[in-house]
């Protein structure tokens, strides 16, 4: 049977309120190779299963440390790089957006001949990567990325009335002296003028810059603008002038914003809901209020506990996350955030590799390490130099040295030879889970009543 293409809503008829982009099991892997023919040994899961979606005239906070994957996630919503796995679906109907859900929540052998059509009919309308011709192109006019280098992303051979009118050339929007006008139309929104139509991106100040990469994500009046760190290259005062400036086109224009940034203080002026990631995933989500008063990630509350405060006294001690972010080519098992979480339990997922981890930072132990033979994530045989370095560990294991929650997890440590086996209380992933309307939450403990706490 023939596909029929369904033709997106045409622009203006959308409202405030209406999904502009859905994001279901998002996904991106690079390839680790070795070796003379650089065989595929292994992937770095910089984006393990994201779903969210995006209001029109909302704005989306997407936090994290450095390494989350949140930029290279904006990459892909964006079109910019290709998924692994996963979808970006671009302004679907709500009625669509429904029977969409529906249709991915059964296995595809399940599936019916109508859900299957229903569901190819669906993504050939609606999935970024298998539009049309004519409609990716209108998928790249609404959507519009401000990257976090001002400076980078302008061409600093071309003036700004060539920077801000390109985009108008490319489609076809308008040229000649109309061109002109429109360029300067769109400084004049961002708080420059005519003066600098021929101006090099080198004779602006930071603040400036980022403010002629504005107007030129604005030039094809889009649905959606993903801001990749747009404020934190800038001066305090100048991040308030580009987050008033932002906010005020969002009201006169009902734009979407998908807000990149790892500060939380921004975070919280900006967005209507919060995605928070950690190695790839979602740690938590939900709104803005519901984050900022009742986090139920230990992740969530140590990332705003780490932000600074000018309430508290100079001399109060900084509160940071320790402890290194895993090796995201291969993420601990169960809860991934549980290797840095000073409420971690013995179910949080603890395994061998917890142990590698451990032994890095044993100079002396870690050098006798000779091998690790995995019988799986949560059991292997550890083998060392001597006989006495295995005894060591299999000692170390079973006092302070280790958390108390790994401790608890060890269900076997003995020692043959030179060889410790060791073999931990196994667990499934923790999924996200709901904690109340639009919150949800990847962590197996209720913290609704906990004490706020540091991980560690």
């Amino acid at each position: 049977m023939a596909m029929i293409e369904e033709p997106m809503v045409a622009p203006g008829a959308r409202t405030a309120g209406d999904v502009i982009l859905a994001v279901r099991g998002a996904k991106k892997h690079f390839p680790i190779r070795e070796g003379a023919l650089q065989r595929v040994v292994g992937q770095v899961r910089a984006v393990d299963g994201v779903s969210f979606d995006i209001m029109r005239g909302q704005t989306l906070g997407l936090v994290g440390e450095s390494g989350c994957g949140k930029t290279t996630l904006g990459r892909c919503v964006s079109g910019l790089s290709n998924l692994s796995g996963g979808s970006v679906y671009f302004d679907v109907p709500a009625a669509k957006l429904a029977e969409l859900d529906r249709i991915l929540a059964v296995p595809e052998a399940e599936r019916t001949e109508v859900d299957r059509q229903t569901f190819q009919r669906i993504e050939a309308a609606h999935r970024i990567d298998q539009l049309s011709a004519d409609e990716y192109a209108r998928f790249r006019r609404n959507c519009q990325v401000v990257f976090q280098d001002a400076f980078a992303s302008l061409n600093p051979r071309h003036l700004v009335i060539d920077l801000v009118g390109r985009p108008l050339k490319v489609h076809g929007v308008a040229s000649g002296a109309e061109l002109t006008e429109r360029v300067v139309a769109l400084l004049e929104q961002v708080g420059l003028g005519r003066q600098h139509l021929y101006r090099y991106p080198h004779q602006f100040s930071g603040g400036q810059r980022q403010r002629i990469s504005i107007a030129r994500a604005l030039a094809l009046d889009p649905d959606l603008i993903v801001l990749d760190e747009p404020t934190s290259a800038l001066d305090v005062s100048v991040q308030a002038q580009i987050l008033n400036l932002l906010s005020d086109l969002q009201a006169k224009r009902n734009l979407a914003y998908l807000f990149v940034t790892h500060d939380l203080s921004v975070v919280r002026h900006m967005a209507d809901r919060i995605v928070v990631m950690y190695l790839g995933r979602v740690a938590e989500a939900g709104s803005t209020e519901t984050l900022f008063e009742k986090a139920e990630h230990p992740y969530t509350r140590a990332l705003m506990a780490a932000k600074p405060d000018l309430s508290t006294s100079r001399d109060a001690p900084m509160q940071a996350l320790e402890g290194a972010i895993p090796d995201p080519a291969r993420p601990p098992q169960g809860c991934c955030f549980h290797t840095r979480c000073a409420v971690a339990t013995a179910a949080c997922g603890w395994e061998v590799d917890d142990v590698v981890r451990w032994l890095e930072d044993r100079d002396g132990l870690f050098d006798t390490l000779s091998a690790v033979n995995r019988a799986g994530p949560f059991a292997a045989e550890l083998g060392f130099a001597d006989a006495q370095s295995a005894h060591a560990l299999v000692a170390a294991l079973q006092s302070d040295a280790v958390p108390a929650a790994m401790r608890a997890a060890l269900q076997e440590a003995t020692v043959k030879d030179t060889s410790v086996h060791l073999r931990f209380q196994e667990v499934a992933p923790v999924t996200l889970s709901q904690r109340g309307p639009g919150h949800v939450a990847a962590c197996i403990l209720d913290l609704k009543s906990a004490p706020e706490g540091n991980p560690k």
